[in-house]
Protein backbone atom coordinates (compact mmCIF):
# COMPACT_ATOMS: atom_id res chain seq x y z
CA UNK A 1 0.00 0.00 0.00
CA UNK A 2 1.25 3.41 -1.12
CA UNK A 3 2.21 6.18 1.38
CA UNK A 4 -0.37 8.27 2.50
CA UNK A 5 0.94 11.48 1.55
CA UNK A 6 0.01 15.23 1.98
CA UNK A 7 0.93 18.57 -0.29
CA UNK A 8 0.57 21.70 2.02
CA UNK A 9 0.58 24.73 -0.59
CA UNK A 10 1.83 27.39 1.09
CA UNK A 11 3.77 25.92 3.78
CA UNK A 12 4.77 29.05 5.98
CA UNK A 13 5.23 29.59 9.55
CA UNK A 14 1.60 27.17 10.35
CA UNK A 15 2.67 25.20 7.11
CA UNK A 16 5.51 24.33 8.52
CA UNK A 17 4.23 23.21 12.18
CA UNK A 18 1.96 21.17 10.57
CA UNK A 19 4.03 19.53 8.46
CA UNK A 20 6.15 18.69 11.36
CA UNK A 21 2.95 17.22 12.88
CA UNK A 22 2.31 15.07 9.70
CA UNK A 23 5.65 13.72 9.70
CA UNK A 24 5.27 12.24 13.19
CA UNK A 25 2.17 10.64 12.45
CA UNK A 26 4.08 8.86 9.52
CA UNK A 27 2.91 10.60 6.18
CA UNK A 28 4.59 11.56 3.49
CA UNK A 29 4.75 15.52 3.34
CA UNK A 30 5.49 18.02 0.71
CA UNK A 31 5.73 21.46 1.20
CA UNK A 32 5.03 24.18 -1.68
CA UNK A 33 6.41 27.63 -1.45
CA UNK A 34 8.86 29.96 -3.90
CA UNK A 35 11.69 29.40 -1.41
CA UNK A 36 12.19 26.01 0.24
CA UNK A 37 15.31 26.83 1.48
CA UNK A 38 13.96 27.58 4.81
CA UNK A 39 11.65 24.29 5.10
CA UNK A 40 12.50 21.80 8.09
CA UNK A 41 13.92 18.33 7.31
CA UNK A 42 11.80 16.00 5.88
CA UNK A 43 9.26 18.09 4.43
CA UNK A 44 9.58 17.71 0.70
CA UNK A 45 10.17 20.69 -1.21
CA UNK A 46 8.91 22.43 -4.11
CA UNK A 47 9.77 25.44 -5.71
CA UNK A 48 6.72 27.21 -7.18
CA UNK A 49 4.46 30.60 -7.43
CA UNK A 50 0.59 29.89 -6.81
CA UNK A 51 0.44 33.35 -9.06
CA UNK A 52 2.58 31.48 -11.96
CA UNK A 53 0.28 28.05 -13.39
CA UNK A 54 3.59 27.34 -15.30
CA UNK A 55 5.12 26.49 -12.29
CA UNK A 56 2.58 23.95 -11.37
CA UNK A 57 3.16 21.65 -13.83
CA UNK A 58 4.60 18.89 -12.01
CA UNK A 59 2.89 18.66 -8.82
CA UNK A 60 3.01 15.37 -6.84
CA UNK A 61 -0.45 13.32 -6.46
CA UNK A 62 -1.10 13.33 -2.99
CA UNK A 63 -3.64 11.68 -1.11
CA UNK A 64 -4.58 15.08 0.79
CA UNK A 65 -4.12 18.66 -0.04
CA UNK A 66 -3.93 21.59 2.58
CA UNK A 67 -4.31 25.36 0.96
CA UNK A 68 -2.66 27.32 3.81
CA UNK A 69 -1.58 30.53 2.12
CA UNK A 70 -0.84 33.74 3.18
CA UNK A 71 -1.36 36.55 1.30
CA UNK A 72 1.88 38.84 0.29
CA UNK A 73 0.37 42.01 0.69
CA UNK A 74 -2.69 43.60 2.60
CA UNK A 75 -4.89 44.96 0.10
CA UNK A 76 -7.46 44.06 -2.67
CA UNK A 77 -5.50 42.71 -5.23
CA UNK A 78 -2.71 40.98 -3.22
CA UNK A 79 -5.89 39.06 -1.06
CA UNK A 80 -7.55 38.06 -4.61
CA UNK A 81 -4.31 36.67 -5.39
CA UNK A 82 -3.52 34.58 -2.63
CA UNK A 83 -6.70 33.56 -1.97
CA UNK A 84 -8.88 33.07 -5.07
CA UNK A 85 -6.37 32.61 -8.49
CA UNK A 86 -3.77 31.00 -6.47
CA UNK A 87 -6.26 27.85 -5.29
CA UNK A 88 -7.88 28.01 -8.58
CA UNK A 89 -4.37 27.49 -10.62
CA UNK A 90 -3.37 24.82 -7.65
CA UNK A 91 -6.85 22.88 -8.40
CA UNK A 92 -5.97 22.89 -12.08
CA UNK A 93 -2.52 21.70 -12.05
CA UNK A 94 -3.50 18.76 -9.68
CA UNK A 95 -2.21 15.77 -11.32
CA UNK A 96 -5.45 14.01 -10.24
CA UNK A 97 -7.99 14.64 -7.25
CA UNK A 98 -7.03 14.17 -3.72
CA UNK A 99 -9.22 12.40 -1.12
CA UNK A 100 -10.05 16.08 0.43
CA UNK A 101 -9.03 19.31 -0.02
CA UNK A 102 -8.56 21.68 3.50
CA UNK A 103 -8.58 25.63 3.44
CA UNK A 104 -7.64 27.69 5.60
CA UNK A 105 -9.76 30.83 5.99
CA UNK A 106 -10.39 33.70 8.47
CA UNK A 107 -13.48 34.82 10.54
CA UNK A 108 -13.14 38.04 8.91
CA UNK A 109 -16.00 36.29 7.02
CA UNK A 110 -18.55 37.08 9.73
CA UNK A 111 -19.86 40.94 9.75
CA UNK A 112 -21.69 40.54 13.48
CA UNK A 113 -20.50 43.27 15.75
CA UNK A 114 -23.08 42.71 18.41
CA UNK A 115 -20.92 40.92 21.19
CA UNK A 116 -22.97 37.86 20.44
CA UNK A 117 -21.89 34.16 19.95
CA UNK A 118 -21.36 33.14 15.94
CA UNK A 119 -21.08 29.61 14.76
CA UNK A 120 -20.30 27.71 11.64
CA UNK A 121 -24.24 28.20 10.75
CA UNK A 122 -24.20 31.85 11.18
CA UNK A 123 -24.66 34.10 8.57
CA UNK A 124 -21.76 35.59 6.57
CA UNK A 125 -21.92 38.80 4.97
CA UNK A 126 -18.73 40.67 5.25
CA UNK A 127 -18.36 44.81 4.24
CA UNK A 128 -14.38 44.31 4.46
CA UNK A 129 -12.95 43.25 0.99
CA UNK A 130 -10.35 40.96 2.72
CA UNK A 131 -13.77 38.75 4.29
CA UNK A 132 -15.27 39.11 0.82
CA UNK A 133 -12.19 37.36 -1.27
CA UNK A 134 -12.10 34.92 1.77
CA UNK A 135 -15.57 33.82 1.27
CA UNK A 136 -15.31 33.86 -2.65
CA UNK A 137 -11.93 31.38 -2.07
CA UNK A 138 -14.13 29.25 0.12
CA UNK A 139 -16.79 29.03 -2.06
CA UNK A 140 -13.96 28.23 -5.05
CA UNK A 141 -12.67 25.68 -2.57
CA UNK A 142 -16.51 23.94 -1.81
CA UNK A 143 -17.71 24.19 -5.43
CA UNK A 144 -13.93 22.17 -6.88
CA UNK A 145 -15.52 18.17 -7.13
CA UNK A 146 -13.08 17.85 -4.61
CA UNK A 147 -14.37 16.61 -0.58
CA UNK A 148 -13.28 20.24 0.95
CA UNK A 149 -13.28 21.53 4.60
CA UNK A 150 -13.00 24.87 5.25
CA UNK A 151 -10.92 25.94 8.56
CA UNK A 152 -12.29 29.50 9.46
CA UNK A 153 -9.23 30.58 12.07
CA UNK A 154 -9.49 33.54 14.76
CA UNK A 155 -6.89 35.74 15.05
CA UNK A 156 -3.88 33.77 14.96
CA UNK A 157 -1.07 34.42 17.80
CA UNK A 158 2.34 32.95 19.05
CA UNK A 159 6.09 32.99 18.01
CA UNK A 160 6.69 36.17 16.26
CA UNK A 161 2.72 37.54 16.28
CA UNK A 162 3.52 39.72 19.64
CA UNK A 163 1.06 42.85 18.21
CA UNK A 164 -0.16 42.40 21.67
CA UNK A 165 2.25 41.80 24.05
CA UNK A 166 4.20 44.75 22.47
CA UNK A 167 0.90 47.47 22.41
CA UNK A 168 0.83 45.94 26.40
CA UNK A 169 4.75 46.22 26.79
CA UNK A 170 3.89 50.51 25.95
CA UNK A 171 1.44 50.80 28.60
CA UNK A 172 -1.67 50.89 25.39
CA UNK A 173 -4.83 48.72 25.61
CA UNK A 174 -8.25 48.85 23.90
CA UNK A 175 -10.84 50.83 25.76
CA UNK A 176 -12.99 48.96 28.17
CA UNK A 177 -16.03 50.89 26.80
CA UNK A 178 -17.12 49.94 24.32
CA UNK A 179 -16.39 46.49 24.78
CA UNK A 180 -14.21 44.83 22.02
CA UNK A 181 -14.50 41.20 21.86
CA UNK A 182 -11.88 39.03 20.37
CA UNK A 183 -10.94 35.79 19.30
CA UNK A 184 -7.87 34.51 19.39
CA UNK A 185 -5.79 30.80 18.71
CA UNK A 186 -2.57 30.00 19.26
CA UNK A 187 0.28 29.16 15.62
CA UNK A 188 0.92 25.68 17.37
CA UNK A 189 -2.53 24.94 17.77
CA UNK A 190 -3.69 26.36 14.27
CA UNK A 191 -1.38 23.10 12.99
CA UNK A 192 -2.64 20.69 15.80
CA UNK A 193 -5.94 21.32 14.55
CA UNK A 194 -5.05 21.03 10.83
CA UNK A 195 -3.20 17.78 11.53
CA UNK A 196 -6.28 16.67 13.51
CA UNK A 197 -8.23 16.57 10.77
CA UNK A 198 -6.26 15.59 8.38
CA UNK A 199 -5.57 12.26 11.21
CA UNK A 200 -9.83 11.91 11.02
CA UNK A 201 -10.30 12.29 6.97
CA UNK A 202 -7.14 9.31 6.45
CA UNK A 203 -8.84 7.19 9.28
CA UNK A 204 -12.34 7.95 7.15
CA UNK A 205 -14.34 9.56 9.73
CA UNK A 206 -16.74 12.18 8.37
CA UNK A 207 -16.02 16.01 8.19
CA UNK A 208 -18.22 19.17 8.05
CA UNK A 209 -17.18 21.23 5.76
CA UNK A 210 -16.93 23.86 7.95
CA UNK A 211 -15.00 24.19 11.20
CA UNK A 212 -14.38 27.52 13.12
CA UNK A 213 -11.26 27.21 15.32
CA UNK A 214 -10.89 29.71 18.14
CA UNK A 215 -9.58 28.52 21.58
CA UNK A 216 -11.97 28.78 24.78
CA UNK A 217 -12.73 31.46 25.75
CA UNK A 218 -13.48 34.93 23.81
CA UNK A 219 -12.26 38.10 26.16
CA UNK A 220 -12.63 41.63 25.92
CA UNK A 221 -9.59 42.82 24.36
CA UNK A 222 -8.70 45.40 27.51
CA UNK A 223 -8.93 42.38 29.85
CA UNK A 224 -6.42 40.31 27.28
CA UNK A 225 -4.06 43.69 27.57
CA UNK A 226 -4.43 44.14 31.25
CA UNK A 227 -3.46 40.75 32.13
CA UNK A 228 -0.30 40.94 29.77
CA UNK A 229 0.40 44.09 31.66
CA UNK A 230 0.44 42.40 34.70
CA UNK A 231 2.53 39.61 33.88
CA UNK A 232 5.00 42.33 31.80
CA UNK A 233 4.57 44.54 35.08
CA UNK A 234 3.79 47.61 33.04
CA UNK A 235 1.09 50.10 33.79
CA UNK A 236 -1.39 51.26 31.15
CA UNK A 237 -1.48 54.38 30.51
CA UNK A 238 -3.21 54.81 26.95
CA UNK A 239 -6.75 53.01 26.79
CA UNK A 240 -7.36 54.49 23.05
CA UNK A 241 -5.17 51.93 21.17
CA UNK A 242 -7.22 49.31 19.03
CA UNK A 243 -9.56 49.81 15.84
CA UNK A 244 -13.45 48.85 16.13
CA UNK A 245 -13.89 45.98 13.44
CA UNK A 246 -16.70 43.99 14.67
CA UNK A 247 -16.95 42.39 18.17
CA UNK A 248 -18.25 38.49 18.52
CA UNK A 249 -17.97 35.54 20.21
CA UNK A 250 -16.58 32.40 18.02
CA UNK A 251 -17.52 29.17 19.07
CA UNK A 252 -15.37 25.89 18.92
CA UNK A 253 -18.10 23.64 19.58
CA UNK A 254 -18.39 21.97 16.62
CA UNK A 255 -14.34 21.51 16.21
CA UNK A 256 -14.39 20.40 20.47
CA UNK A 257 -17.35 17.54 19.08
CA UNK A 258 -14.31 15.62 16.88
CA UNK A 259 -12.60 15.85 20.04
CA UNK A 260 -10.23 18.35 19.46
CA UNK A 261 -8.61 19.38 22.82
CA UNK A 262 -6.33 22.47 22.68
CA UNK A 263 -3.05 22.95 23.71
CA UNK A 264 -3.53 26.20 24.60
CA UNK A 265 -7.40 26.40 25.62
CA UNK A 266 -7.51 30.16 26.67
CA UNK A 267 -5.29 33.70 25.88
CA UNK A 268 -3.57 32.65 29.33
CA UNK A 269 -1.40 29.41 28.68
CA UNK A 270 -0.71 30.73 25.18
CA UNK A 271 0.62 33.96 26.15
CA UNK A 272 2.59 32.63 29.12
CA UNK A 273 4.39 30.32 26.40
CA UNK A 274 5.65 33.04 24.02
CA UNK A 275 6.51 35.17 27.46
CA UNK A 276 8.36 32.38 29.08
CA UNK A 277 9.61 30.22 26.10
CA UNK A 278 10.95 26.26 27.09
CA UNK A 279 15.04 25.93 27.45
Amino acid sequence: MPKQSVLIAGCGDVGCQLGLNLLDQGLEVYGLRRNINQLPDGIQGIAADLGNPETLRDLPATTIVVYAVAASSHDEEGYRRAYCEGLKNLLAGLPESPQHLFFTSSTSVYHQNDNGWVDETSPTQPTSFSGQIMLEAEHIALHSKIPATIVRFSGIYGPGRNHLINQARSGRSAPAEPVLFSNRIHRDDCADVLAHLVKRSLNGYPLARVYLATDDEPAPLHEVSAWLAEKLEVDIIDRTAGRRTGSKQCSNRLLRATGYNFRYPTYREGYLSVLKPKD
